[in-house]
């Protein structure tokens, strides 16, 4: 989705106002994560505060963690750390290396890449990731 902001003076209040007008359209808009299929509606844009995770619960039952970068990007990843086997990856730290962003296990600091799932510590280890999209 391409959002356009226009401005015409530089005052604080019309600054303001666009940067308002910007959360309220963020507000409206779903995280959606493609499963089995289809695409399920997992959060509002704004429940993602960046650089932090939530879970989610697909309608399969399988969960996940979904991620707002710094930068503004949604991404969606299994929530099992498989060094654990405990459900905590959302609650990881987010990272970047390399231009790549990451998230670090919040118990063994096992650094999985947002965009393949791979582990960056580890070559033999992954997570699931899944398409995200936001209407």
């Amino acid at each position: 989705m391409t959002t356009e902001t226009t401005t015409t003076a530089a005052t604080p209040a019309t600054a303001a106002a666009v940067a308002a007008s910007g959360e309220e359209r963020a507000a409206g808009l779903r995280v959606e994560v493609r499963a089995d299929g289809g695409w399920a509606a997992v959060c509002r844009l704004s429940d993602l505060v960046p650089g932090r995770g939530v879970a989610a619960l697909l309608p399969d039952g399988r969960q996940i963690a979904v991620f707002r970068d710094r930068a503004g990007r949604t991404y969606a990843v299994g929530n099992r750390d498989p060094f654990t086997g405990a459900y905590v990856l959302s609650r990881g730290l987010l990272g970047s290396t390399a231009g790549r962003a990451f998230v670090a296990s919040p118990l063994l600091k096992q650094r999985f890449d947002l965009a393949t799932g791979r582990c960056l510590d580890d070559d033999a280890v992954s997570v699931p990731v899944y398409a995200v999209r936001t209407r």
